[in-house]
């Protein structure tokens, strides 16, 4: 588990806090120099981000990111002109000098000296080369006020180099006040731009146009975009990981998008980030509670944190849905290693990859507070000749949105506002029905919605052919593309899609310990002959779907259902039937799927959630499970799971807010029941005729 205290001056993390050391530290931790050497990093990747969105908010990342290089210098004690600024690293080699048994006075200096130096040397060297990407990457011009920041920090490097040296007429330098220059260099500009505006005489209105002109001609939106979808401004940056935009843009937002119908991208970012650090505190103080008391807990987080933002745009569409064939794509990733690879693969083969738009939950293991670890992975055979298994220790996850967006080819749809992430540390993960919610409520007003997973392989126009395929569907605009995806490995060609589309006709009661008849839905026959127009299916996959956005208004994402695994394609399938929407098979494959077996050895989230609850192995996720599958068991009609059941067994907190994440009214559950020929008394799934022979248009 994460750290539960923020000490120092930290920006909290979803569920962790980065601690930065202050001026009285000079003596920092390993972790924390690590730590302080990450944030660093992804310091340039936040002003990259961030300059397409220019004011208040670049503004304050950059004072993060200038507040950041200082604790850096102050860790590493060069800076501490009270003490020569050595006093840490002196210290340091005192120390292992007694250990040595060498604690001469003329070697410690001469060892503290070439220490120094070469401490020198990499910070010079690290920022001189941050400071060259960046330029590359934003188009900065030599002599930029920035550049000239950093430049004034590498010549008091330089001075102090000199002083280790021990060249005559040297002084240490004084302590560089990194974040007061650039306030200045700001306050400068400002000055300037006034004096400039002045000087032409423009009024500020003039000043606006003549900007908006100036964006016009060179194929931007500019200020004009912020009139057209004021929900998309202020953009919160995709990188880094855990910037907390309620500190970034102020609580303001939350209040905006819940109480005044302004609600915005990052203000729901907000909210979100919220909940996850709510359910973080909740984990640590209900470690050793039951499963019962865990579910209670939990349902009173979604409804004093989530509630608010459901009731607040209830039936209603959050965000105004643009016509302009605009498609966001919502992904879950679970600890995932090929996200940054899909991300390329969906932009690099659209037909207009200037209309996508991704909202990512990245539910990764970052390093914070935890060690991170491996899947059951098969490590050989014992001698009878059976597989033996092992979780092991392993470095931190590798973030697929910093891949994507520090990839020069596509950094530009990051800088557009184009990739929206929420971070989710793997301890608050619990399963992708929460994922999907968080994923859904990434949604900017496009045109269409299409869920899938985060590891995938796409046909070339994929978006276009998707787009086309919908519309032939005789139900739509209430029409949805769904099937199971073809495989792929790593290491196959380049996708070229075309094959036929899967049928999901089929569906069986779970023999499984842990689904306890949960219905699975699985595929049908293929259609005899070509198709003139897409034909219905019963079902919806989870893993790919495509539809209108307006699906999310009639078909919310239900905040009520942690760690469940199977169970949500049922539920969504009689969910978005019964509010009138058709399912249909697309005629052709345009995607890839990587199918992903147990030998495979990937990270779980029910590994995760018995970390987290002292309670390693699966057993106590499948206990929540067991409680939470109720609510879709209720939905569908199961004798268990009637309300006098549910409440018997003192699970009746499941059915919470169930009217709003039911069935619809356009038709009713038990009409769903007989168009599937599911039996639920006798846990039986019939042959569907319509789906399997094609015959419903």
């Amino acid at each position: 588990m994460a750290s539960e205290t923020n000490g120092g001056d930290g920006i909290k993390g979803n569920n962790g806090e980065f601690n930065f050391p202050s001026s009285k530290s000079t003596t920092p931790s390993t972790s924390t120099k690590r730590r302080s050497r990450k944030h660093q990093d992804n310091g340039t990747k936040l002003i990259v981000a961030l300059l397409a969105g220019a004011g208040a908010a670049f503004l304050l990342a950059l004072l993060i990111l200038m507040s950041r290089l200082e604790a850096e210098e102050l860790a590493n004690g060069l800076l501490n002109t009270g003490v020569g600024g050595a006093q840490g690293v002196d210290d340091q080699i005192y120390l292992e000098e007694v250990a040595q048994g060498r604690a001469s006075p003329a070697l410690r200096q001469k060892d503290r000296q070439n220490k120094l130096v070469s401490q020198i040397e990499k910070l010079k060297h690290h920022y001189t080369d941050k400071m060259d990407r960046f330029s590359r990457l934003t188009g900065l011009k030599e002599g930029n006020p920035l550049e000239k920041i950093v430049n004034e920090a590498v010549d008091n490097l330089n001075g102090m180099e000199d002083v280790m040296e021990g060249k005559k007429g040297k002084k240490m330098p004084g302590k560089v006040d990194i974040k007061g220059d650039f306030i200045e260099m700001l306050h400068r500009d400002k000055q300037e731009e006034m004096a400039g505006k002045l000087h032409k005489h423009e009024t500020m209105e003039e000043v606006a146009k003549r900007k908006n002109d100036e964006a016009a001609a060179a194929g931007g939106g500019g200020e004009g975009e912020d009139n057209k979808a004021p929900h998309l401004f202020p953009k919160f940056p995709p990188l880094p990981a855990h910037v907390m935009a309620e500190e970034l843009f102020g609580t303001q937002i939350i209040t905006d998008t819940l109480s005044y119908n302004k609600p915005t991208i990052a203000g729901i970012i907000a909210i979100l980030q919220r909940f996850l650090r709510d359910i973080h505190q909740m984990e640590v103080e209900k470690r050793d509670a039951t499963a019962q008391q865990v579910i209670d807990a939990y349902f009173a987080i979604v409804n004093k944190d989530l509630v608010p933002l459901e009731e607040a745009y209830r039936d209603t569409s959050i965000f105004p849905i643009r016509e302009d064939g605009s498609i966001f794509m919502s992904l879950g990733a679970y600890r995932d290693h090929l996200l940054g690879e899909t991300l390329r693969q969906a932009f690099k083969t659209a037909a207009h990859p200037e209309k996508l738009f991704v909202g990512a939950v990245v539910q990764n293991c970052f390093g914070i507070g935890v060690q991170c670890r491996t899947g059951v992975e098969v490590i050989g055979k014992d001698d009878q000749g059976r597989p033996m298994t092992a979780v092991s220790d392993r470095p931190p996850d590798v973030n697929g949105i910093e891949e994507f967006c520090t990839d020069p080819e596509y950094v530009k749809y990051c800088d557009a506002g184009q990739i929206r992430a929420l971070y989710v540390n793997e301890t608050e993960s619990n399963g992708p029905t929460t994922a999907r919610y968080f994923a859904s409520k990434l949604w900017g007003g496009e045109t269409y919605f299409l869920q899938a997973d985060a590891h995938l392989r796409f046909a070339p126009e994929w978006d276009r052919l998707y787009e086309e395929e919908v519309k032939a569907a005789k139900s739509f605009p209430k029409a949805i593309l769904s099937s199971y995806p073809p495989g792929f490995s790593e290491e196959d060609p380049p996708y070229k899609g075309g094959s036929r589309g899967t049928r999901l006709c089929t569906c069986e009661f779970s023999t499984s310990d842990v689904e306890h008849k949960i219905i699975r839905i699985n595929t049908g026959n293929q259609c005899v002959g070509e198709e003139v127009a897409p034909t219905q299916i019963a079902y919806i996959a989870a893993g790919f779907f495509f539809t209108r956005a307006e699906f999310l208004i009639d078909v919310p994402f239900d905040p009520f259902l942690p760690w469940c695994f199977m169970g949500e394609e049922i539920a969504l399938s009689l969910r978005a039937w019964t509010h009138g929407w058709d399912i249909y098979a697309p005629r052709k494959n345009l995607i890839a799927h990587q199918y992903r077996p147990g030998r495979m050895g990937l990270p779980k989230f029910w590994e995760n959630t018995g970390r987290v609850f002292g309670r390693p192995g699966p057993g106590f996720n499948t206990e929540l499970q067991t409680i939470t599958l109720q609510r879709i068991k209720h939905m569908v009609g199961y004798a268990e799971a009637t309300t006098e059941e549910v409440q018997n067994h003192g699970h009746q907190v499941v059915l919470t807010d169930f009217v709003h994440y039911g069935p619809g009214e356009a038709r009713t559950m038990p009409a769903f029941l007989e168009h599937t020929k599911i039996d639920v008394e006798n846990f039986k799934c019939g042959h569907i005729e319509w789906c399997n022979k094609c015959t419903l248009d």
